[in-house]
């Protein structure tokens, strides 16, 4: 199967001139040196040596890390240029970066169009002004919507980051800004649970009693509905939680080197992360519990359906192979749970490629592929 590769060019907050509450920028920017031109061009070179090899349908360059539009104009210039070579010669399909709404212009976007830019991510994090202030963002609600319309109007594919848990945040303005980030019509987004990190104004409030962070399960119910309402709109979600290269600790390596998937390592240092909302599997975390709900909801309807007759006492969950992991939950929870509450039904997990991504159906057993 073909796939879509990303390599990430870390290019560690350069460009922001601001200090949000919950950004440990001065821990990254003293462990991490200036990325010349040169050095993208490296970075280029050796990730496309690694991937000769693979049946790739598209490979996108990004910056990472950073408020790249941030940048001085001629800064910004000498790096999308050696991008756009890169892009012009076939060895690349796609320019990608991130960057604050209050970062966007013409003059910015017209010369990014210049050098072949595809996609611009908005670090938006909320729709509610309250939690923009108390986050000490630095832009408005009206920033926001302005930045995105000129992106749009640009062509630039759009995607909007989200973080679950500021300071003033609600269940009801998360959902509010999921909704709102769906009128928009972006093709991407990204949801962050907040994580109170060491070297942060955000950890100073948690010390002295002013910020409470989310636990785990409080996370992933509100970015579970956050999801649910972005997935309902055709928005592709590239990322939910952060990795544990993510975060800065004493023993983070080069960021730059990491890649983009979701998969991620839980031997993250203690010493980075106080808050206690971080989980180094909380992508699986909020789909799992979206198949819970998914999986229960059909098994109810099939008990309903069948109530004028004798009730099935073997079912089968099914999924496509990619979604199974999913389906049983982490660390079996899923299984677990069903196993408690439905002491009286045998449950079968089994395979069924013809389903697509997330899609769970719930039957009577038959002589599917089990597991």
């Amino acid at each position: 199967m073909k796939k879509h590769a990303i390599i990430p060019i870390f290019i560690p907050h350069r460009g922001c001139g601001h200090a949000c509450v919950f950004c440990n920028q001065n821990a990254i920017t003293a462990r991490q040196p200036d990325v010349t031109p040169a050095d993208v061009r490296r970075i280029l070179d050796t990730w496309l040596s690694t991937m000769q090899q693979r049946d790739l349908e598209t490979i996108e360059a990004a910056f990472y890390g950073g408020s790249f539009t941030g940048l001085p104009m001629e800064e910004q210039a000498a790096f999308l240029a050696v991008l756009k070579e890169y892009k012009d010669d076939g060895r690349i399909d796609k320019i990608h970066l991130s960057t604050r709404p209050d970062y966007i212009s013409i003059p910015i976007l017209d010369q990014l169009k210049q050098y072949g830019t595809d996609v611009i991510e908005l670090g938006v994090q909320s729709f509610d002004p309250e939690v923009l202030r108390a986050s000490r963002r630095g832009h408005t609600v009206d920033d926001i919507y302005q930045a995105c319309e000129l992106i749009q109007n640009f062509g630039f594919e759009l995607g909007i980051q989200l973080m679950i848990g500021l300071p003033l945040d609600s269940r009801e303005k998360c959902i509010a800004s999921a909704q709102k980030t769906v009128s928009i019509g972006p093709s991407l987004a990204r949801l962050y649970p907040t994580v109170v990190l060491n070297d942060t104004e955000l950890a100073r409030m948690y010390a002295r009693g002013a910020y409470h962070p989310l636990s785990t399960e409080e996370a992933v119910s509100i970015t579970k509905d956050m999801y649910r309402i972005l997935d309902d709109a055709g928005i592709t979600i590239l990322r939910v939680g952060l990795k544990s290269t993510d975060l800065i600790s004493d023993n983070t390596s080069d960021s730059g080197s990491s890649s983009t998937s979701d998969s991620t390592s839980s031997s993250t240092s203690d010493s980075a992360v106080l808050g206690h909302s971080y989980h180094p599997a909380f992508r699986q975390l909020v789909e799992g519990e979206i198949a819970r709900e998914d999986l229960e909801r059909e098994l109810m309807q099939l008990l309903t359906d069948r109530a004028a007759a004798p009730p099935p006492s073997t079912v089968t969950f099914t999924c496509c192979g990619e979604s199974f992991s999913n389906m049983i939950g982490h660390s079996g929870c899923n299984k677990k749970y069903f196993a408690a509450k439905y002491p009286m039904l045998s449950i079968r997990y089994a395979v069924d490629s013809a389903l697509p991504r997330n899609i769970y159906r719930v039957a009577p057993a038959s002589d599917r592929q089990d597991r």
